[in-house]
């Protein structure tokens, strides 16, 4: 007897659920990614993901159709929906695609904060300003995302308790970006993706 012929009990219950599962997965991941590269502008990376995740889902989707009376599909598509995001997610998270402005706002000059943060290249903007207690000091970045720790870590070395705020920059022209290695093959997947913008 073959445990993965269709008409097995162990194909039905526990392998047919676990494919669904793990093809949810696959292309809830896509789906998640493409969703995120269209959002910052990869047209052309976003098409090729299409393709891939509607071909999974048709292979998913069919399967359940072919097995309306078990349940245990049902779960399995749903909990593959779910962990595709959480995936898809944290996959978007390890690229650290685009780039991202940090405003800082600080209540007294800081000299050594600067200096160290334009030792290490980043490009900044000091503007004066007025803020509810009296004059403050504004520095303004734009930087790559993945460059966000060691900024903040920075600043948290000069002032732990400084106002700063982080935003998605959707387009940028020109500017001081430092240069970096990529570290691994996923950091120089995103350089390239970027590139391909």
């Amino acid at each position: 007897m073959n445990i993965f012929s269709p008409e097995t009990q162990l194909f039905t219950w526990v392998i047919l659920p676990l494919l669904i599962f793990f093809a949810r997965i696959m292309d809830q991941s896509i789906g998640t990614m493409r969703l995120i590269f269209i959002s910052k502008g990869l047209k052309y990376v976003a098409p090729f993901l299409g393709f891939f995740e509607v071909i999974i889902w048709l292979l998913a989707v069919g399967q359940i159709m072919q097995h309306l009376d078990n349940w245990l599909c049902y779960v399995a598509y749903g909990a593959g929906f779910a962990m595709g995001n959480f995936i898809g997610i944290t996959l978007e998270k390890r690229l650290s695609l685009g780039t991202v402005i940090i405003r800082v706002i600080l209540s007294q000059e800081s000299p050594g904060l600067i200096d160290s943060l334009k030792a290490q290249n980043f490009g900044l903007t000091l503007v004066d300003g007025e803020g509810a207690k009296g004059p403050v000091k504004l520095i303004f970045s734009i930087i790559r995302r993945k460059e966000i720790q060691g900024f903040v870590d920075t600043l948290q070395q000069y002032h732990p308790n400084a106002f700063y705020t982080i935003e998605e920059v959707k387009t940028s022209n020109e500017g001081v970006f430092r240069r970096l290695k990529p570290r691994s093959a996923m950091g120089g997947f995103a350089a390239r993706l970027m590139k391909s913008k």
